[in-house]
C-alpha cells in the first residue's frame, strides 16, 4: 500500500492551571501525533511504510524517555483474526481524525480512523491524556468491513515494545483474595526480571490470582506502571530481552473467540500507560491518582464517605425484623452512617423478594426505620446466582450458565444471555424501589461466569468476554443508569476482582472476607499499591474490645462492622464510638493521601507502619500496629516529609508533643514505647506554622 502523508497540522489546546503547560493534543506536518500536558508527552507517527508507531513517552520533571525498541516495532493496535493480524506492521491508511474534550478528569482524547488489510477492518483508536496525569490511556475498535464472518482471537490490551538500555528492570504485582489453596491476601511481589526473555505473567480478573496491575522500574528507580480495564480473565506477560535491549509487554483477553459479522464492531478493552520517578509507593501513588481522577465511579457528594458501616453477617442468615431494629439502634448511637442487610433476607438466592417468616410487616418498614435513624440502607445481592428451588431458575432452567460456582449451594445465571440479563436488571431496579436501597453489596462467586450454551443470545466460543461486557458490565450500567443514587459495592466472594474496569462501576471493593485483624491489615497493605485507599473496605467480625482490633480496620474504604451490635456491652459501645470518632477524623484524609509502606506486610511477630501523607498539607497519619513483636520498642521513619521544615508529631494515646525536623523523622525516627503485645497507635504528623 502505498504511503499517505497529511500535512496540515492539527492542534486543540486546553487551558491548564496557571503557569501548567496546556493539555495539547497535536497532528504535526512532519505525520506525528504528539500529546502533552507539561507533565509527560507522548509521541505516535505514520511511517513511510504507511504503519502506524509508537516513538516516545517522556517524563517531561526529569528527562526520562522511553521509546520504542530499536529495530522493531511498538503499537497500541494489535488484534488478530483466525487468518490475519494487524498491528504496527500492518498498512494502514488514514481515514480521519478528530479531538474531543472529556470532561471527568479534565482531558483529552484523539481520536483516529484507519482501514487496514485492502479495507478488510476499519480501527477508530483512541489516545487520551489527562491534566497533570502522568499516564496515556488508548481504546481501540475494530469494525470488520469483509462480507464475510471473521471472528477475532487476540486483542492486546498492553501492546508495547520498548527499549531497555538499563541491565537491571525490576517488577511489582500484588496477589487478589482467595481462601482457596493457595490462599492469597494481596501479597506484593518484587522481581527482578531475567535478563533472558523469559516471561513474567500477571493472571487477571474475576477469581484469577492477581490485580490487573504491574509496575516496572530501573536500576535508576524511574519506571513505568500499567493497568488493563477488564473483569474478565487477563494474561498479561512482561520479558527483558537484554541481548536486544527490550521490553516487551502485552495483557491479552484470555479465551477469546469473538464473532465479528459484517458491520459489526468489537472494542478492545483500554489500557492505561503512565511513567513514575522513585519507589513502588511512587508507582502506587500515581496509578490511585488517575484512577481516582479519570477511571473510578464517584463518591458520594459529602464528607461523610467512606462511611461507617454495620452489616448483619455476624448473625449469618439468622436474621428477621426484630434483630434489625435492635441492631439499627445500637448502629445509629454508635455513630454507623450505613446499615446493610446481608445475606438471609430474601426468599431464597435468586428469589429477590423478603422472607415473610422473618419480615411478616415487610422488610420496608426496617429500611424506612434506618432511614428515620439518619442511616443509609444497603442490602446484599448476587445478580448472577439463583438456587434451584427459585422461581426464576423453576420457569427458566435454561438461562442457567454452563458452569455453575455452588455460590452457597445456588446455580449461576448467564448474565450475557439477553432474557436473563433483561430479568435481572429489572430485578435489581425492582428491589431498589421496594425497599428504598441506597447501597447494593453484590457478591457472587466467580461473577464473571463460564457459559458455552448455544441456546443463549451470546457466543458459545467466547464465554470470557462475553459475561464480562456484555453480561456483568451490562446489568451494572443499565441499573445503574436507571437508579444512578443507589451506589455499588463490589463483593465477587471476596477482593477476587480488583481490576481497574471494576472501579468504573462501583464506589468501594472488600479487600478480604471477614478473616480478623491481621488479615485485614495485610489486605490493605498490599492492596493500596494499586488502588486508592477508598476501594479497600474491611469487615470487622470481632467485637470492639480493645484499640488493637478497632484500628486493624482504621485505614481505608468504609469500615464496615460485621458483628453483633446489640449484645455490646456499656463498655464496649463506648469504646466502638469513640473509634469511630476518631475513624471519621482521619478517613477523608487517609482517601486523599499517598500511602507509604513504612515497613514489610504485617506478619505476627512483628510491628507494621502504614501511613498517609497528603502533599497538599505535608500532614501525616500512621497507623502503627504491635503484632505481639519481641520488643515493646520501636522506631517509626516516616516518608515524603520536607527534610529542613519542623513538624509536630503526637499519639492519639500519649499526648506529649515533640517538635521534630522532616530530616530528623525520616532518618533518625521516632521512637515509641508500646505498652501491650497487642497494641494498635495512630501517630500525627503536621508542619508547624
Amino acid at each position: 500500500m502505498k504511503a499517505i502523508f497529511l500535512t496540515v497540522a492539527f492542534i486543540l489546546v486546553l487551558p491548564a492551571a496557571a503557569e501548567q503547560e496546556s493539555l495539547r493534543a497535536e497532528f504535526t506536518g512532519e505525520n506525528r501525533w504528539i500529546l502533552s500536558n507539561g507533565v509527560v508527552r507522548a509521541t505516535f507517527a505514520f511511517t513511510s511504510q504507511s504503519t502506524f508507531q509508537f516513538e516516545t513517552l517522556e517524563d517531561l520533571r526529569n528527562g526520562e524517555v522511553w521509546r520504542a525498541a530499536n529495530q522493531s516495532v511498538s503499537s497500541p493496535i494489535r488484534f488478530a483474526t483466525t487468518e490475519e493480524a494487524v498491528d504496527g506492521f500492518i498498512p494502514l491508511r488514514i481515514v480521519s481524525q478528530s479531538v474531543q474534550r472529556i470532561e471527568q478528569g479534565n482531558g483529552l482524547r484523539q481520536n483516529i480512523v484507519f482501514e487496514a488489510l485492502e479495507e478488510h477492518f476499519r480501527l477508530r483508536l483512541s489516545l487520551e491524556i489527562y491534566d497533570q496525569q502522568p499516564v496515556i490511556r488508548y481504546s481501540t475498535v475494530i469494525e470488520n468491513l469483509m462480507a464475510e464472518t471473521q471472528r477475532i482471537r487476540l486483542a492486546d490490551m498492553l501492546s508495547w515494545n520498548l527499549a531497555a538500555p538499563d541491565r537491571e528492570y525490576r517488577i511489582m504485582r500484588v496477589n487478589q483474595w482467595t481462601v482457596l489453596p493457595p490462599a492469597r491476601n494481596f501479597e506484593p511481589h518484587e522481581t527482578l526480571l531475567p535478563r533472558t526473555g523469559a516471561r513474567e505473567y500477571v493472571y487477571s480478573g474475576a477469581g484469577a490470582p492477581e490485580c490487573g496491575w504491574l509496575a516496572i522500574r530501573n536500576e535508576r528507580n524511574r519506571g513505568l506502571f500499567a493497568g488493563w480495564e477488564f473483569d474478565g480473565r487477563t494474561e498479561a506477560t512482561i520479558r527483558h530481552r537484554g541481548t536486544q535491549g527490550r521490553l516487551q509487554l502485552s495483557a491479552l483477553v484470555q479465551n477469546l473467540n469473538r464473532q465479528l459479522h459484517p458491520g459489526e464492531e468489537f472494542r478492545v478493552p483500554a489500557g492505561f500507560l503512565g511513567v513514575f520517578d522513585g519507589d513502588w509507593d511512587e508507582a502506587g501513588y500515581r496509578t490511585q491518582r488517575f484512577v481516582e481522577k479519570v477511571l473510578a465511579k464517584p463518591i458520594p457528594g459529602n464528607s461523610a464517605f467512606p462511611y461507617v458501616v454495620w452489616d448483619s453477617w455476624g448473625y449469618q442468615t439468622e436474621i428477621n425484623e426484630e434483630i434489625l431494629l435492635r441492631n439499627a439502634e445500637m448502629a445509629a448511637k454508635v455513630g454507623a452512617e450505613l446499615f446493610i442487610v446481608d445475606l438471609g433476607w430474601a426468599r431464597a438466592i435468586g428469589d429477590w423478594r423478603e422472607d415473610p417468616s422473618k419480615f411478616p410487616a415487610g422488610l420496608r418498614r426496617v429500611s424506612d426505620y434506618v432511614h428515620s435513624l439518619g442511616m443509609k440502607f444497603g442490602l446484599h445481592v448476587a445478580p448472577a446466582e439463583a438456587m434451584a428451588e427459585s422461581p426464576v431458575v423453576k420457569e427458566h432452567p435454561d438461562w442457567l450458565a454452563t458452569e455453575t460456582y455452588s455460590y452457597f449451594g445456588a446455580q449461576s445465571l448467564c448474565l450475557s444471555h439477553k432474557p436473563a440479563q433483561n430479568w435481572v436488571v429489572r430485578e435489581m431496579v425492582r428491589l431498589i424501589d421496594t425497599y428504598n436501597v441506597d447501597w447494593l453489596l453484590q457478591d457472587g462467586e466467580h461473577v464473571v461466569k463460564q457459559c458455552s450454551r448455544r441456546d443463549h443470545t451470546h457466543d458459545p466460543n467466547d464465554s470470557n468476554y462475553s459475561n464480562a461486557v456484555e453480561g456483568l458490565n451490562a446489568v451494572l450500567e443499565q441499573v445503574q443508569e436507571q437508579r444512578p443514587e443507589a451506589l455499588w459495592e463490589n463483593c465477587a466472594n471476596g477482593g477476587s476482582m480488583m481490576t481497574f474496569n471494576m472501579v468504573k462501576h462501583y464506589v468501594t471493593s472488600i479487600t478480604n472476607d471477614a478473616s480478623g485483624a491481621r488479615a485485614s491489615r495485610k489486605a490493605v497493605y498490599g492492596a493500596t499499591y494499586p488502588f486508592p485507599p477508598r476501594y479497600t473496605d474491611r469487615y470487622m467480625p470481632e467485637m470492639p474490645t480493645d484499640t488493637y482490633t478497632t484500628r486493624s480496620y482504621m485505614f481505608g474504604g468504609p469500615w464496615i462492622f460485621m458483628n453483633r451490635l446489640a449484645d455490646l456491652t456499656a463498655e464496649q459501645e463506648e469504646l466502638a464510638a469513640s473509634e469511630i470518632r476518631l475513624y471519621k477524623s482521619m478517613r477523608a484524609h487517609v482517601a486523599r493521601s499517598k500511602v507509604f509502606h513504612l515497613t514489610p506486610i504485617p506478619e505476627y511477630g512483628q510491628v507494621d507502619a502504614l501511613a498517609a501523607h497528603d502533599p497538599a498539607s505535608d500532614r501525616t497519619v500512621v497507623v502503627v500496629t504491635r503484632d505481639d513483636a519481641p520488643s515493646p520498642e520501636f522506631v517509626l521513619k516516616p516518608q515524603g516529609l520536607e527534610p529542613g521544615r519542623t513538624y509536630r508529631v503526637w499519639r492519639e494515646d500519649d499526648r506529649a508533643i515533640y517538635a521534630m525536623t522532616g530530616e530528623q523523622l525520616m532518618t533518625t525516627g521516632l521512637e515509641m514505647t508500646f505498652r501491650g503485645d497487642y497494641v494498635s497507635e495512630i501517630v500525627y504528623i503536621e508542619p508547624l506554622l
